[in-house]
């Protein structure tokens, strides 16, 4: 059905794509900012005195002297330049505008900051205790628009909430059945205290933004990599005091998201140039990125889960701390209720608390809480099914939840299929020979084990009101305006869905991403949300173009609308060969001088308040040298729901890709923090991305089951392909070595402690 190809493929890779550093206006100045050192401070005195005198300097700011000056901090996006203390490493403190970038750089140098540092809460398990030192003295009140209500919707909120007090802001609690009662049916108990790392989301792109005041009417143009218009204009708006209408968020090609381009920088970059009125380019070096953004958080996850010899799921417990950073995040919630919502079990208590540190403050991942989650829940699944001696597989599928079971906050699933996925996994090649796969060797010159893993991912899938224009001009060309950012080839997919239900091929389909002032209401491009929300809003738009269609086809060819049908760009009367007349020429009417046809120009809305979880099956084949701890994985098949499969090519790249970064997560990458909150790994030197070396064999299986709520039958697709891959190489490890890596990323040395007992 046409081609795949996106249509920004061909100016991404010769270089021609425009991002905000590419953005060159009359008058632009340069921004650069000045981020703190260390992570727990109070801010004696700030000097600008010689700053303000380098050359090309336009301005100087501190957090007393921007248009936001006594606005309290609220969370990362409205933390734009510190007043009073410091409560991260990175934390912006100043910002030097200037005629040039490398001016502004040395001129930032010349601030003299004056530090009075207290000991920082680094360690979350230490964070949670009630004698720890508190990350703020008051109580910060919550932003608006956290990350897991973004990606989530109301999957996010789950659970009874309730403050804990100290530096646990939140602990969200999921109960059903007694626990007690779980425990005494089951025929063995496994419990595992296992922690998942911080992570950064790897893009490419350091954040620029570019921010230009209009003078005579004091609105705000924003030139952003951003996943959200709507949602950044309204950030921006909300802390700068103007109405939604003053500010337009221009997007620009996204130079790598993954969740992490919802207006961190926006705000700031709009502070400034309505404070020195012109232009300003506001850019961060890579190791300033590292530091000053919203990483995933890490996790620590003490679980037990019990069952019978006969393959009952009888109890399962948790108590789950999620690190939030400087700033409540509100994704303990999301952790909580997707552990809890996978499985049956008849005996639940999971309790998840969002605890502050002096970290940055986290955000979206791909699919964020839920490779967190996955590793706690795959991991004592595993070791459950193994201590029962059943097949983990079988184990899932007796226990996995279906359409119409209770989520852990006792909402219903809507129609999921997870069982279509693990009945795929269990037949496959690589699962039904893992015993000869996995024999340890003879040779003992070549030491090497070889082990199968298997885990469990799910996302509930994302939800927000969207709309669509469909117009035909006069070249016989549909365009679709739509406000939603394709960073994925979602544009793609969007004009195959109007190609079907028009009649015509894709390629005489435009998508045309409008901005925040001109393009129709959508929400961001996050939380595999884009298909299902703005597709079903561009079908519903494209069925009335359709009609109208028809309805100016009927009056050309003389016969009634029920009669006609579209074929392949043509309106043809059924039964009549050769009365016919093409679509194109339709579509061209309502452009004629004095035409008597009205333009071709249709309207569709969606507000889907049903999610449509995907959920994926990964089995993981790796090969350890037990001797060293060093190990490789192998092979991935990746099994996933994916509704009704609209541009098979983008999906199998969206699952390599979360493939890919679920490995990263599971060997090797880490933002790691010393004990006075200073990141040691803030540049790609330390901070070790999977390389194509490093890339295993991938295999991946599309199952469809179709949504009955998306377009043509469509699920998100994006989030799932990374949440099960760190529990499943953790699970194939263990099989290969019989012993269990319990802390992500699962290195050499980490595997070699676990094989000889230590640690």
């Amino acid at each position: 059905m046409g081609s795949t190809t996106m249509p920004d493929i061909v100016a991404k890779v010769t270089g021609t794509a425009q991002y905000p550093v590419d953005v060159d206006l009359a008058g632009m100045t340069h921004a650069r900012v000045l981020l703190s050192p260390v992570a727990a401070a109070a801010i004696t005195s700030i000097d600008t005195t010689e700053a303000e005198a380098a050359p090309g300097v336009v301005g100087v700011f501190t957090a007393a002297n921007l248009p936001t000056a006594g606005r309290p901090p609220r969370d990362r996006n409205s933390a734009i330049l510190a007043a009073g203390r410091v409560v991260w490493q990175g934390q912006p403190v100043a910002v030097v505008v200037a005629e040039t970038e490398a001016q502004a750089a040395d001129a930032i140098r010349m601030i003299d900051v004056v530090y009075d540092p207290t000991d920082p809460v680094v360690d979350v398990e230490a964070a949670a205790r009630t004698d720890s030192p508190l990350v703020w003295e008051q109580t910060v009140e919550r932003g608006e628009g956290a990350s897991a209500d973004i990606h989530a919707g109301a999957t996010a909120a789950g659970g009874d909430v309730g403050a804990a007090g100290g530096n646990i802001v939140a602990s969200n609690r999921f109960h059903r059945g007694e626990a007690a009662a779980g425990i005494a049916a089951a025929d063995e108990i496994v419990s595992l205290t296992l922690r998942t790392q911080t992570v950064h989301q790897g893009y490419l792109e350091p954040y620029t933004v570019v921010a230009a005041p209009d003078a005579f009417d004091g609105s705000l143009v924003v030139y952003s990599s951003t996943q959200g218009l709507f949602s950044t204009r309204n950030g921006v708006a909300g802390l700068l005091g103007l109405d939604r209408d003053k500010v337009r968020v221009v997007p620009m090609t996204v130079g790598g998201g993954f969740g992490a381009r919802y207006g961190i920088y926006e705000p700031l970059a709009g502070a400034i140039a309505l404070g020195v009125q012109q232009p300003v380019k506001l850019s961060v070096t890579r190791s300033e990125d590292f530091a000053s953004t919203t990483p995933a958080p890490a996790t620590v996850s003490t679980v037990s889960a019990g069952g019978t010899r006969e393959g009952a799921l009888t109890v399962l417990e948790a108590d789950i701390l999620v690190e939030s950073g400087a700033f409540g995040a509100d994704l303990a919630g999301l952790v909580g209720n997707l552990f809890s919502s996978v499985y049956r079990c008849p005996n639940l208590h999971v309790v998840a608390h969002e605890v502050l540190t002096n970290k940055p403050m986290v955000g979206a991942y791909r699919a964020p809480g839920a490779p967190q989650a996955a590793y706690a829940l795959e991991s004592v699944i595993d070791e459950l099914a193994q201590a029962l001696d059943i097949d983990p597989i079988r184990f899932r599928l007796q226990n996995a939840s279906e359409s119409g079971d209770p989520m852990g906050d006792g909402t219903a699933w809507p129609s999921i299929g997870l069982k279509s996925v693990l009945e795929t996994a269990a037949e496959h090649p690589i699962w039904v020979d893992r015993h000869r796969l996995s024999a340890h060797p003879t040779n003992p010159t070549n030491p090497i084990n070889h082990g199968i893993g298997v885990a469990v991912g799910g996302w509930p899938g994302g939800t927000a009101p969207a709309a669509a224009v469909c117009r035909a001009d006069s070249d016989g060309l549909f365009y679709l305006h739509v406000g939603s950012v394709d960073i994925t080839g979602t544009n793609v997919s969007l004009r195959r869905i109007a190609a079907q239900e028009l009649g015509v091929d894709p390629a005489d389909v435009r998508v045309i991403n409008g901005d925040s002032s001109t393009a129709p209401q959508s929400g961001p491009s996050g939380g595999s949300m884009v298909t299902y929300t703005v597709g079903t809003a561009v079908q519903e738009a494209a069925i009335d173009a359709r009609r109208q269609i028809l309805e100016i086809a009927s009056s050309m060819l003389e016969a009634a609308e029920e009669d006609l049908e579209i074929v392949d760009g043509m309106v043809k009367v059924k039964g009549s060969p050769g009365a016919e007349v093409p679509v194109k020429r339709i579509a061209a009417q309502g452009s004629r001088f004095g035409g008597k046809y009205p333009p071709i120009t249709a309207h569709g809305r969606s507000a889907i308040t049903t999610q449509a979880p995907g959920f994926t099956v990964q089995i993981v084949e790796v090969a350890v040298d037990a001797g060293t701890g060093r190990y490789d994985v192998v092979r991935d098949v990746v099994i996933q729901d994916v509704g009704h499969a609209i541009t098979p090519a983008l999906i199998e790249g969206q699952m390599h890709g979360g493939v890919v970064q679920g490995l990263g997560w599971a060997t090797q990458e880490e933002l790691v923090y010393d004990t006075t909150g200073t990141v040691t790994t803030g540049s790609f030197s330390g901070y070790l991305l999977p390389d194509a070396t490093q890339v295993p064999e991938i295999e991946t299986i599309m199952i469809e089951n179709p949504s009955p709520t998306g377009p043509l039958g469509a699920r998100g697709v994006g989030e799932p392909p990374i949440i099960a891959g760190p529990a499943a190489v953790a699970n194939a490890v263990r099989a290969a070595t019989g012993a269990r890596v319990l802390d992500l990323p699962i290195t050499p040395d980490k595997v070699w402690e676990a094989v000889h007992g230590e640690s």
